[in-house]
Order: C-alpha cells, then structure tokens, then sequence
C-alpha cells in the first residue's frame, strides 16, 4: 500500500479516535519525517496525516500533553473506521489497538 504523509489534500474533517499505537516520536520521525504543529488549542503538539492511494485518512497524534511526547507512548490514531486503523499498521509495520465505545 502507497500512502503520502502531511499532503496538504488530505481531508482530516469528521475523523476521530479509532485507536492507538505504541511507540516513540524517533520512531514516528524516522518513518513519517517531521511532525506537523498541534492545534491551536493546545490539545495536540504533534500530528501526522497519512492518505492512501485509495483515499483512506489517518492521523497520529498525542492527546492533551504538556510537550511532545519523546519517550515509548501510546500514540493516537484519528481517522473514519478500520481502515484507517489497517493504514497505520502498514506504514509502521506496528500493532495497533481498536477503540471500542
């Protein structure tokens, strides 16, 4: 699976938290490059956009930190279903764990 990471086309509008992923911002550097800005309300201070081929949007991002998380953390996963879940799993060759309501 080919995806582009931080495109500016991708449209991250009505994701929301499907699920998470373990490990660090090295790691999440290394494979995706830099980090784009938190929001403005402060709620996130690092997130990347992930886009398939096939139009599936995925983000990761810390969740209400004081600073970018730099140690093993559990990574939050934004996006519209499972399939989003399936893209981060491919891009990091990691597990990931499902949001269950």
């Amino acid at each position: 699976m080919t995806y582009k990471v931080n495109s500016k086309s991708a449209s991250v509008n009505g994701t929301s938290l499907v699920g998470w992923v373990q490990t660090t911002y090295e790691a999440l550097y290394n494979l995706l490059g830099p980090a784009k800005e938190g929001s403005a309300d402060g709620k996130t201070t690092a997130e990347w956009i992930l886009e398939s081929q096939d139009g599936v949007v995925a983000t990761i991002y810390d969740w209400k930190t004081s600073s970018t998380p730099k140690d093993f953390y559990e990574w939050h996963i934004g996006g519209h279903n499972s399939k989003s879940l399936e893209l981060i799993e491919t891009a990091l060759q990691l597990p990931t764990k499902k949001f269950r309501i």
